[in-house]
């Protein structure tokens, strides 16, 4: 079982080349027949955080109080992340149920098939990581060198979301009610991550429920964007968190990996 689940890398790695071909097709034919093509890829997102911006600093006078930092800045660091986990999974999921048809193909390595879903939704999360430098210059905040950190926490929500989608989408081809579920639990997780409020004003650093929402691995990334954006930190000042992040994600691509492998020969007869 433990080499089976090991093959599962390797079988990405073998299809690469096919992989980025499927996942550019897949972005471009979700917005087939549109008169403004893949550029809504682009317009909802943006729409989101600005709508929840001017809620948050025009209606309700949100603030980052002493921290110095204007609220748009502290929303969009953590949103951009945030918008790519939520496409990404929710996309990954719904793989082998959008396309069913190909995991009827004998010869067709339907493992592939979560892996275009999360590369996909990572061509919208790159034009945000440009949007988000556009938007900090405009207040003075130019790139330095803690802007190299984004290719890591990028790397760390892909592989995290990657290995959630394995096992939600080898679940939901037998209970299809899970993508709804998944839906009502991200609904939650933003609140809990937490995105649209400010930790640092609201709990003390050394609470309980703090302690607990860093229990979130989204948490680590969430915070990794704003340490890269606003605190200039780097993620190896935290080791710790760092490691439990790792080893939460490690369990999960374990359990994602067994339970794909051990439930794909049913996968054909149900779809």
């Amino acid at each position: 079982m433990t080499g089976k689940i090991f093959s599962l890398p390797k079988e990405l790695y073998e299809n690469r080349r096919l992989v980025f071909k499927l996942a550019v097709n897949d972005f471009r034919t979700r917005y087939a027949g549109s008169y403004l093509g893949i550029v809504w890829a682009f317009v909802q997102p943006v729409v989101t955080i600005l709508v929840y911006w001017f809620v948050f600093s025009v209606g309700f006078k949100a603030s980052t109080g002493d921290l110095g930092v204007p609220f748009v800045l502290y929303l969009v660091a953590g949103m951009v992340p945030w918008l790519f986990f939520q496409e990404a999974l929710l996309g990954g999921t719904n793989a082998l149920l959008e396309y069913n048809y190909l995991v009827k193909k004998v010869v067709f390595k339907i493992s592939v098939l979560p892996l275009i879903k999360v590369l996909s939704a990572m061509f919208v999360h790159f034009f945000f990581v440009i949007f988000t430098w556009i938007l900090y210059a405009c207040y003075r905040r130019f790139p330095d060198l803690y802007y190299i950190q984004i290719i890591y926490y990028t790397g760390c929500v892909f592989v995290l979301v990657l290995s959630l989608s394995f096992l939600t989408c080898s679940v939901v081809v037998f209970f299809r009610d899970l993508t709804q579920i998944i839906t009502i639990i991200l609904q939650i997780a933003v609140w809990l991550t937490p995105i649209m409020w400010v930790e640092e004003i609201a709990l003390p650093e050394q609470s309980v429920l703090r302690q607990i929402l860093k229990l979130n691995p989204m948490y680590y990334v969430v915070s990794g964007y704003r340490d890269t954006f606003l605190w200039k930190h780097w993620f190896f000042e935290h080791p710790l968190w760092t490691l439990y992040f790792w080893g939460f994600t490690a369990v999960c691509f374990l359990l994602g990996a067994r339970a794909f492998k051990k439930l794909k020969i049913h996968f054909a007869d149900v779809l």
